[in-house]
């Protein structure tokens, strides 16, 4: 079972002017975008916490090596369908999702909070899209 988490109305407007949001079961949350290589390697390294998402994209697999605090990882194919969800704690890899294309990282626990989970399909919002 598909269920769709995406950004609109007036989340998708403040998305264009202040940065990306992403609604997860009617839960608004910030997105960051790491799309350099440089920001994909620095990722949350350094950060004592997270209070959205962080999104690497491309990216195929994570690790958690001097790392400050656990984290929830979700695993996505190139259309944003969550293929699978872990938690990893500090100085662990984690494991690699056939088909992953892109990666999506939240403070331990927030995952569950928001109901993110395997089979989730994320909406990205573009100009085309009117979200």
């Amino acid at each position: 079972m598909s269920r769709s988490t995406e950004v609109g109305g007036t989340l998708g407007a403040m998305a264009a002017s202040m940065g990306a949001w992403l609604i997860c079961e009617g839960t608004p949350v910030a997105l960051e975008v790491a799309s350099t290589a440089r920001a994909r390697r620095r990722g949350l390294l350094g950060r004592d916490g997270i209070g959205g998402v962080l999104l690497l994209s491309p990216a195929r697999g994570v690790h958690t090596f001097r790392m400050r605090f656990a984290i929830d990882v979700a695993y996505l194919d190139r259309d944003l369908l969550v293929l699978a969800v872990e938690t990893l704690v500090p100085n662990r890899v984690g494991r690699r999702a056939r088909g992953t294309r892109q990666i999506l990282e939240a403070q331990a626990g927030c995952f569950c909070e928001w109901g993110l989970e395997r089979g989730v399909q994320l909406v990205v919002p573009t100009s085309e899209s009117g979200l």
